[in-house]
């Protein structure tokens, strides 16, 4: 990884407006970390009222991390702090991540005079309102580059802001993935030797679909008396997924997790892992889950088709439909050789597609090039 040519040793700004554990926000902090470690000094700006998980997670990296507060509606005096913050912090290439902050990133770089680089994650709460869209377009027009984390994150940006989609360049997200020293997940659940465990990743909100992983679960509970689901991630939706479990006398083989930090040692623990979302990109859990060769049952939705192969590296099945996913759990349950053999497949695709090291180099040829058109 080499990028030499910042302006007189200037630094990569990274720029998000949410600093909770999402995807969004890890990818910042792996972005970031990467860049250091390579050195390029890197600045994180992050919410000056938020809840400081970013931070914690930037810690003892050498990252700078700088705070920020973005008024709204859209605010000159906001765009003007930004832009005397890389002024002063000697900023060669912005990078913002979703809507606030790429609509402040872009305004504020063009104050600066830097070139600017914006990466939608998914998300299409900007495509509610006309002005937000007109903001984001203004914001795509003055940066040099757009990148979008899946094919069909770019296809929703080209549509809803009426850009070509060849201007936006996409960049799959890629994780770092450290095997465990230490599994204890199965006996802090207190499971026994032949039980079975499938595991779930994501907040808990109703676009992760964690309510059709429970009615997938009571379909085959008779059949599959010894399988326990674990979710792990936080949420609003805690009580009502507990209520539900005990709706079908399954509240002693549903676990929540709550937010976990040894996502690794979780995976090696699991038998399966399942995704029932009902809106994806390219989900970082998904990719985690492949590095550790773990049998996959996922929602066909946004790159998950394309991350698993069309489904030979994992089981695909249609977003919300409870029957199809008890089905695919019940495969890969009841066949040990299959499900396996597809742990090896999205184990070998992981490596060779989404490793961290090849998204921050993807990023990197991005700041070269936009450095270089400004030069």
């Amino acid at each position: 990884m080499q990028l030499t040519d910042t302006q007189a040793g200037g630094r990569i700004a990274q720029l998000i407006n949410t600093d909770g554990p999402g995807g969004a926000e890890r990818v910042v902090a792996e972005v970031s970390t990467a860049l250091q470690a390579s050195g390029l000094d890197t600045v994180v700006f992050v919410p000056k009222d938020g809840e400081g998980w970013l931070e914690r997670q930037l810690s003892g990296s050498g990252v700078t991390v700088e705070y920020c507060t973005i008024e709204r509606p859209l605010s000159p005096a906001s765009a003007r702090t930004l832009a005397d913050a890389f002024r002063r912090h000697r900023i060669a290439v912005a990078h913002s991540h979703e809507f606030s902050m790429g609509v402040y990133g872009a305004w504020a770089s063009w104050l600066a005079g830097i070139p600017h680089v914006v990466t939608m994650h998914g998300g299409l709460y900007y495509a509610e309102r006309l002005r937000r869209r007109l903001a984001l377009r203004a914001a795509v027009a003055v940066s040099a580059e757009t990148v979008a984390v899946s094919a069909t994150c770019a296809r929703d940006i080209s549509r809803e802001l009426g850009i070509r989609q060849s201007r936006i360049k996409m960049i799959p997200n890629g994780v770092r993935f450290v095997p465990p020293e230490r599994v204890t997940l199965r006996d802090e659940l207190g499971l026994r030797a032949n039980d079975r465990l499938i595991v779930s990743l994501g907040n808990l909100y109703p676009v992760k679909g964690h309510a059709h992983l429970i009615e997938a679960l009571a379909r085959i509970a008779d059949r599959h008396p010894a399988v326990h689901v674990a979710i792990g991630g936080r949420g609003d939706l805690a009580d009502s997924l507990i209520d539900r479990a005990r709706a079908h006398g399954l509240q002693g083989r549903v676990h929540l997790l709550g937010l976990r930090s040894d996502v690794a040692a979780v995976l090696a623990a699991a038998d399966i892992f399942a995704l029932p979302s009902l809106s994806e990109a390219m989900p970082l859990a998904l990719l985690e889950a492949m590095f550790a060769c773990r049998p996959i049952v996922a929602s066909d939705v946004g790159d998950v088709r394309i991350a698993l192969e069309q489904g030979s590296a994992g089981l695909l099945v249609p977003p919300g439909d409870d029957a199809a996913l008890a089905a695919g759990l019940d495969r890969l349950l009841s066949d040990a050789a299959e499900a396996h053999a597809f742990g090896d497949r999205a184990g070998r695709r992981a490596r060779a597609e989404y490793d961290l090291s090849r998204m921050v180099d993807r990023y990197v040829d991005v700041y070269r090039s936009a450095l270089e058109r400004t030069h």
